[in-house]
């Protein structure tokens, strides 16, 4: 008896209660819009290289390191090292365009490469390590095209440019080990880095950062 009393108290209760009014109604917080984000895909050599020159640019929201330009599917790692593939390793680049253009992006690019050393970055050697812009849509790949003419004439040094700009086909993850090498094993990144001559090769190019 005590039961059902309590029972009928409480939907007393709930048929009592006055319905919210349209200001209650109006009052309810609305969800936030989604970040609109955009992709963009670069092949420099050393992905994990090119993740560590990408993650710290504000706008950026993350970074990927992957395999694309081939024609196997789903190319392993020791595949694609191989050179037989005709992948790049490459890094894919999220980001905010509200924060960060994707003429930043492509600045942030050359800086990071060495444009007249074909098939190979610094000591890789190999189409493996080619340089390339994957352009995603028609204004990406206007952009590029205006970005390397401007690099072909201003550039601070002797050589012809052969980075490859071309549309992007299929994107392939690499191994989970792979990304985010350079904060997970800083010691055997920066002996990487520093014995491939990477840095010395970039300040040759294109002076120190921040000139």
């Amino acid at each position: 008896m005590i039961r059902s009393r309590v029972l009928w108290m409480l939907w007393l209760t709930a048929f009592a209660l006055p319905a919210p009014g349209p200001a209650a109604a109006q009052a309810q917080p609305k969800p936030a819009a989604k970040t609109a984000t955009a992709k963009a895909t670069f092949a420099g050599g050393c992905f994990w290289c090119m993740e560590e020159a990408y993650d710290p640019v504000p706008g950026v929201i993350s970074t990927i390191s992957g395999y694309m330009g081939g024609k196997t599917k789903n190319p392993t790692y020791e595949q694609v090292s191989s050179g037989r593939t005709g992948h790049a390793e490459i890094v894919q680049v999220e980001y905010d365009p509200s924060k960060v253009s994707y003429a930043k992006l492509l600045e942030v690019f050359w800086r990071n490469v060495d444009p007249i050393q074909k098939d190979g970055q610094f000591c890789d050697h190999g189409s493996q390590y080619r340089t390339a812009i994957f352009f995603h849509d028609d204004e990406q790949k206007k952009l590029a095209e205006a970005s390397k003419a401007a690099v072909t004439k201003n550039k601070p040094f002797k050589g012809e440019i052969v980075t490859e700009i071309t549309r992007a086909p299929e994107f392939y993850p690499a191994e989970g080990y792979h990304q985010d090498f350079y904060l997970k094993n800083p010691v055997r990144y920066k002996f990487y880095k520093s014995g491939c001559g990477r840095e010395a090769r970039l300040q040759q190019l294109w002076g120190k950062p921040g000139n």
